[in-house]
């Protein structure tokens, strides 16, 4: 791998006939990253990365891997290591044998080339699996291989494309993990394109949050969720209620209020007066108002849904609108149409 592996996108526009499926976007992956392309279907992240294999070439603009333009190089002249969603192995090899063809391509020698594939194997854990067909590995054994033949070839760039999609929800945390604890023993940079939030908040150092051909935001995982810059961020990087309301500043410290309904105390650094704010739903709690100093307001729970962790609810409130909560606890779901009390707590809340 080149010691300076970072990949940069300056005004990169792409079209297909008249459409624009990424629009002039500006971004820089340092060397040894792990980055997630990450947005909804349609939004171009795929074709951002199929531009940075070199299997789509930009309509303006520039790319450049390892400090050189590649922007006019096709992927075969770039040193760019791509695993597909459909891991693309042949069948009629042995793992041995399909780890070895990325080598074949750049004409190693017989002797080097089994060395390599054989340490590749050995990083991917699937040194003793050398002579089984693809037809005879599990799910997450068939991507292991594939990230084995990605990496064989030292790649400056590694890319994954929706990895993970085929596998069942168990299999896809402990992948995720995998390629996560692999990407940084190796010290690859790598690009991840994915849908799905949780596993862009796991696996990142940094997320490029994209929408319509453009970047709505940049940024760790943690600022992205704590600070997002708009209502796109806020509700798509993990569940969110969006309100509109009012900080008043009273004798009790700064509320947030919707007409005479106040629901939490504020302590960030926001002018009092009309706001946005964006409610994570795991920052709602059943309290009793009793026995709570908390702010809280009246709800009714209109649905629930217990799914074993946690049990989530839409609550119907008194100024009209449905809140969406996720419950944590231990106790039983509560049943439709029980009156409750909530709080809010104020560090799962976003003011844009």
């Amino acid at each position: 791998m080149s010691h300076d592996s970072s990949v940069i996108f300056k005004n990169v526009v792409k079209a297909f006939n008249d459409t624009q499926v990424v629009k002039s976007i500006n971004f820089e992956v340092d060397s040894g990253k792990l980055v997630t392309l990450l947005g909804p279907s349609g939004c171009g992240k795929t074709t951002t990365l199929r531009m940075i294999a070199g299997l789509e070439l930009p309509t303006s603009g520039q790319v450049f891997i390892s400090g050189k333009d590649v922007t006019k190089t096709s992927a075969s002249g770039r040193n760019v290591g791509m695993v597909f969603q459909s891991y693309a192995l042949f069948p009629h090899m042995t793992v041995f044998e399909n780890v070895c063809y990325g080598l074949s391509n750049h004409k190693a020698k017989k002797d080097e080339m089994r060395e390599k594939a054989q340490k590749a194997l050995s990083t991917v854990g699937l040194s003793h699996l050398t002579e089984r067909y693809p037809s005879e590995l599990s799910g997450g054994q068939q991507q292991r291989v594939a990230i084995a033949r990605s990496i064989v070839i030292q790649p400056d760039v590694l890319l994954f494309d929706e990895p993970l999609s085929n596998l069942d929800a168990k299999l896809r945390r402990q992948v995720r993990q995998d390629i996560r604890d692999l990407q940084q023993e190796i010290g690859v940079t790598a690009i991840y394109v994915t849908h799905d939030q949780e596993e862009a908040l796991a696996i990142s150092d940094d997320i490029i949050v994209m929408n319509d051909g453009n970047i709505s935001q940049i940024g760790s995982p943690k600022n992205l969720y704590k600070t997002p810059k708009n209502d796109f961020v806020a509700q798509f990087i993990g569940d969110a209620n969006k309100l509109s309301g009012e900080l008043v500043s009273t004798e009790s410290g700064v509320l947030f209020q919707l007409g005479d309904h106040a629901l939490f105390t504020y302590q960030g650094i926001k002018l009092v007066g009309k706001h946005q704010v964006f409610i994570r739903p795991n920052a709602l709690k059943f309290v009793n108002p009793d026995t709570s100093n908390q702010v809280s307001f009246p709800a009714q729970v209109n649905t629930s849904v217990y799914l074993g962790s946690h049990t989530e609810y839409q609550l119907e409130t008194p100024w009209g609108e449905s809140l969406f909560m996720i419950d944590y606890s231990f106790d039983e779901p509560l049943s439709n149409q029980t009156d409750v009390f909530v709080s809010i707590d104020a560090r799962g809340v976003s003011i844009v």
